[in-house]
C-alpha cells in the first residue's frame, strides 16, 4: 500500500491524486498519488524502465496525465502551466550530456544560456551583466569558475556535468531536477559530483534556497543530505519514505527483482 505523505497546501510544489500517463498509446504511470514540498531534498530510486523519467517529465509539464474527471495534478499550486514560464522556477539537468552546439560553446556562455532555456548564446539574445554576474555565481557554487573559458565539448564529463548543473541554477529556481547524474561519469567524477550536491543541499539557509530532487537507480547516488526516498516499479509507487525504513536488503531484492547485500558508510547506501 503506498504511504503517501502529506504537507500543508500552501507549501506544496508537487500535488499529484489518481494521475495516469500514457507514452505511445501505452499507460505507463499508473494512479499515482503523491506530494512533494518546495524546497524538499528527495530521490526517486527505481529500475531501468520504471517510470522514473517519465515522472520528471510529468512534473515539468512536459507531458500531462491522462484526462480523467477524479484526476488532480498541480505544480506550485497551479493545473496548468506554459512550459517556459515553469522553467524560471525549475532547474532540470538530464541524463545525458550535452551534445551539438552546446559542446562548442565556452563554459560561462552555456551556463548564461540557461536563462534562454537555449542550446547556446545565440546573436539576437540580450545578455546584460546582471546574467554574466548570476552565471559566475552559479559557476562559483559548482567550483568550476576554472571551465568559463573552455568549450564544454572539450571538458570531462565530470566537468560537462557541472556546466550543466550551474546552468540549471543560474536563475535561481525553487526544486533542482536530476536525471540520472552519474550518468557516463567514471567513479572519481561521480565522487566529485557528489561532494558538490550536497553542498548545495546544506545550502537550504541561503538567499535562494533550493530543493533537490534524484532521479536514479543507484543507491550511492543518494546522498546523505537526502533521507524521503519514493520507489517505483512498473509505473507505480512501490514505497515512500525514509531511508532507514525503505533501504532494507528485503525492500530492495523485490524493487531490483535480485538479491541484494547492503552496507551504509558515512552516509551513503551501497549495494552489491
Amino acid at each position: 500500500m503506498q504511504q503517501e505523505k502529506q504537507f500543508p497546501e500552501e507549501s506544496l510544489f508537487l500535488k499529484m491524486r489518481g494521475v495516469n500517463v500514457a507514452r505511445g498509446g501505452k499507460v505507463v504511470l499508473k494512479d499515482l498519488n503523491l506530494q512533494i514540498a518546495t524546497g524538499e531534498h528527495l530521490a526517486i530510486l527505481g529500475p531501468n524502465g520504471c517510470g522514473k523519467s517519465t515522472l520528471l517529465q510529468t512534473l515539468t509539464c512536459e507531458i500531462y496525465p491522462v484526462f480523467h474527471p477524479e484526476t488532480r495534478m498541480t505544480v506550485f499550486g497551479r493545473e496548468r502551466w506554459d512550459v517556459q514560464e515553469l522553467r524560471r522556477h525549475l532547474g532540470v539537468v538530464g541524463s545525458e550530456l550535452p551534445g551539438g552546439r552546446t559542446a562548442r560553446t565556452k563554459g560561462l556562455d552555456a551556463v548564461i544560456s540557461g536563462f534562454f532555456s537555449s542550446s547556446t548564446i545565440w546573436p539576437n539574445f540580450e545578455v546584460t551583466e546582471e546574467m554574466r554576474e548570476s552565471g559566475m555565481e552559479a559557476l562559483e557554487r559548482l567550483e568550476a569558475v576554472h571551465l568559463r573559458d573552455r568549450l564544454v565539448g572539450h571538458m570531462s564529463a565530470g566537468e560537462a556535468r557541472r556546466v550543466m548543473i550551474a546552468r540549471a541554477l543560474v536563475h535561481k529556481p525553487e526544486m533542482l531536477l536530476l536525471d540520472e547524474p552519474s550518468n557516463a561519469l567514471d567513479l572519481g567524477a561521480q565522487r566529485e559530483l557528489r561532494e558538490i550536491l550536497r553542498g548545495l543541499a546544506r545550502d537550504s539557509s541561503g538567499q535562494h534556497p533550493t530543493g533537490i530532487i534524484i532521479v536514479t537507480h543507484l543507491l550511492a547516488d543518494i546522498l546523505p543530505e537526502i533521507d524521503r526516498v519514493i520507489m517505483m516499479r512498473d509505473g507505480r509507487i512501490a514505497g515512500d519514505g525514509t531511508k532507514r525504513a525503505l533501504l532494507t536488503t528485503g525492500k530492495l531484492a523485490e524493487l531490483f527483482g535480485v538479491k541484494v547485500d547492503l552496507v551504509e558508510r558515512d552516509g551513503y547506501w551501497h549495494s552489491w
